[in-house]
């Protein structure tokens, strides 16, 4: 109850919104120094924080052009499942323990969960260059790698 009561908290005082992965976000910073892409002009760097919740413990699969970086703030562990270009499956936990932070390459298939008993995990994330809708996409059934269609499946959709 006292995590549902502190992911409420910072729903309201960090001024969160439902994010289309899934989970709650704000940007909180947009370089103002422009940087060239394949995709057109973005800025040099993006930062949200980035809420999951037990009501809504899993992040849709999906990747970006930009490199990512997650930082772990607070609450509970919060697991990343990454894929990366060539179907290697990774899965990495951030939380109070040793790692804390997690770098998520441009192009790889990233989703996010918090597992079973967990309550709340907040995060940091920097993206850069800066993110933009036009460079991320979510991943199809299709897009999953047939040696880990299973362990993604729930991240789908």
């Amino acid at each position: 109850m006292a995590g549902s009561m502190r992911a409420e908290e910072l729903i309201e005082s960090l001024a969160l919104e439902p994010h289309p992965e899934g989970g709650w976000f704000r940007r909180v910073y947009t370089s103002p120094v422009p940087h060239e892409t394949t995709g057109g002009t973005r800025p040099s760097a993006t930062s949200i924080y980035y809420l999951m919740t037990d009501r809504q413990p899993n992040g849709r699969l999906h990747r970006n052009r930009s490199d990512i970086l997650h930082f772990f703030l607070e609450g509970d562990p919060v697991e990343y499942h990454t894929v990366d270009p060539d179907g290697r499956l990774r899965v990495q936990t951030l939380g109070d323990g040793e790692v804390r932070h997690l770098l998520v390459p441009g192009g790889w298939w990233k989703a996010s969960r918090v597992p079973e008993g967990a309550r709340y995990a907040l995060v940091a994330e920097v993206v850069t260059p800066g993110f933009d809708f036009a460079d991320h996409e979510f991943a199809q059934e299709q897009d999953l790698p047939q040696a880990h269609r299973a362990a993604l499946r729930r991240f789908v959709g």
